[in-house]
């Protein structure tokens, strides 16, 4: 399986690039910027893109949607909680942040437990609320890509519209702490980090406080 990480945008958001060796047929999860970027990486390794899995609908994760779709076709999927969420800037907070809300439109809702196939690469989506109502994490051989769910020692904010503290800690000890922890996990910011590590490390989850910012 041919995988890469890309760093893209001015808030550094991580977007993943994972192709399947035989067919090289390619998804990528989240399109948060720099298309160019994530065009090039396909053209390089003769990858044709597919699926673009997005772990939630807020503007720094869909802002190269429309470019990148518009050059390869793919096919764009989300929790079905946030379908209409992609085209309104109201509720990506594109608006707020003066930024492009995109034009593209979904073209499969997905569900917890779906299971996206891409030639011999099985991807199971887990439905992980609590940053917003429809995020998700996707899980395939050993990895976990987080969204913006679980960080290295760190969790999603909550103060935004559909943000709940005590959702995202049950989010994370019942859909990804259940998880080996081998498992290595990929964040939609900064660094990779274990399922086991932050089982032992992340205060936001052991705690019962409430989260402050």
């Amino acid at each position: 399986m041919f995988f890469k990480m890309l760093s893209l945008g001015n808030m550094d958001n991580n977007c993943y690039i994972l192709g399947d060796d035989k067919s090289k047929h390619a998804l990528i999860i989240d399109a948060p910027a720099e298309a160019g970027a994530v065009l090039d990486v396909l053209e390089e390794e003769g990858l044709k893109l597919k699926f673009v899995l997005l772990t939630h609908s807020h503007y720094d994760h869909i802002g190269a949607l429309d470019e990148i779709c518009e050059q390869t076709g793919a096919e764009v999927m989300i929790h079905a909680f946030e379908e209409d969420a992609v085209n309104d800037p109201t509720v990506n907070l594109a608006l707020y942040a003066g930024a492009p809300s995109p034009e593209t439109t979904v073209s499969k809702t997905i569900v917890d437990t779906d299971v996206i196939t891409l030639g011999d690469i099985d991807i199971k989506v887990l439905y992980t609320p609590g940053h917003t109502v429809g995020s998700v994490c996707y899980y395939t051989e050993g990895m976990l890509f987080s969204g913006d769910t679980l960080f290295l020692k760190d969790i999603g904010r909550c103060d935004l519209p559909g943000g709940d503290y005590k959702i995202i800690k049950e989010s994370i000890k019942k859909q990804l702490y259940t998880l080996p922890d081998d498992t290595d996990v990929f964040p939609g910011h900064g660094r990779a980090t274990t399922i086991g590590y932050e089982k032992e490390h992340n205060n936001y989850v052991q705690q019962d406080w409430e989260y402050e910012y």
